[in-house]
């Protein structure tokens, strides 16, 4: 998720020299910098230093461990944390950060990379409307539990646009981009096996079967 962010800000006009990355495996280093032209440092002390926005994009069981030590650097300037590591509440991401930190949730999707996400964000009452317009920017639709129908409307149309977007981006192997933003042990993998219980792929299938077999029915009508 981290890279799909990255490859969509840079998109939408932010510089490669106005990020900074912190990354603990050197190939993926290289890969940031080779790609995107973005710096990317193992000590994400240095990676955080000067930022005005932190973005968490970690696996959930890995938050805690990453963000305790850089409360001392967060002290410094008080950056807006903005987390995308699902499932983390606000209270444990402020506790970790240490007092001061504003801190925000956030759930983009992968066309978030081609410039087409839908995010869901969470601003808790003491983010001020400056932090929440900084977040905003990052989303094209903004929700929480429970939706109004117009913004699930809004939502859904952009999820969809940018899914598509992405497939057309691509190679348009529609596997491996299902696998590459399914994070084990993760809301999308929780998402996906349930639809695999409910025998998705059969209806699917039985839905674009009867279609067909109703568009050779009109055509036949049409003919005779």
């Amino acid at each position: 998720m981290g890279r799909a962010l990255i490859g969509g800000l840079l998109r939408s006009g932010m510089r490669s020299e106005q990020l900074s990355a912190g990354e603990s495996e050197a190939a993926a280093r290289a890969t940031l910098l080779r790609e995107f032209g973005v710096s990317a440092t193992d000590d994400n002390r240095v990676a955080v230093a000067g930022a005005a926005i932190v973005v968490l994009a970690v696996k959930p069981q890995d938050a805690a461990a990453v963000l305790q030590p850089l409360a001392a650097a967060f002290a410094l300037n008080r950056p807006l944390l903005i987390s995308v590591a699902a499932g983390v509440r606000v209270a444990a991401l402020e506790s970790w950060c240490g007092a001061g930190v504003p801190v925000m949730r956030a759930m983009p999707n992968r066309p978030a990379r081609v410039g087409a996400g839908a995010t869901g964000v969470y601003a808790p009452p003491a983010v001020g409307a400056q932090q929440r317009a900084a977040a905003e920017l990052m989303a094209e639709a903004a929700t929480q539990l429970g939706l109004e129908s117009g913004m699930a409307h809004r939502l859904a149309a952009a999820t969809l646009h940018g899914s598509g977007l992405l497939a057309r981006s691509g190679d348009g192997d529609l596997a491996r981009l299902r696998q590459e933003v399914t994070s084990t042990g993760g809301t999308t993998e929780a998402a996906l096996r349930t639809l695999e219980a409910a025998d998705l792929r059969t209806t699917v299938r039985a839905a674009l079967a009867a279609a067909t077999q109703r568009g050779r029915e009109l055509a036949a009508v049409r003919a005779g």
